[in-house]
């Protein structure tokens, strides 16, 4: 499993296929299914990745609303500078 840079960055970004296609070593010999810790950790860098897009998600709806108020600021002094 990649863990990062070599100098312990972040794991790269999740995608889609990523998730799709992860497969899970399974447990030895007495028990069945998937090792609880793969699983676990792969679960903990989902919930990582989904809390960084639900942050950027945020930051951009911010700028988004910072955006739209400046051109209607702009588009009412414009009006205005029109009519005087």
């Amino acid at each position: 499993m990649n863990r990062g840079t070599v100098y312990g960055g972040a794991p790269p970004r999740l995608h889609p296929h990523t998730v799709r296609e992860r497969q899970f070593p399974t447990v030895g010999f007495r028990r069945r299914g998937l090792d609880p810790q793969e699983v676990r950790r792969f679960l903990h860098r989902v919930a990582l990745e989904l809390a960084t897009l639900q942050q950027d998600v945020a930051r951009l709806n911010d700028e988004n609303s910072r955006i739209k108020r400046a051109l209607r600021d702009w588009q009412t002094a414009q009006t205005q500078r029109r009519m005087s």
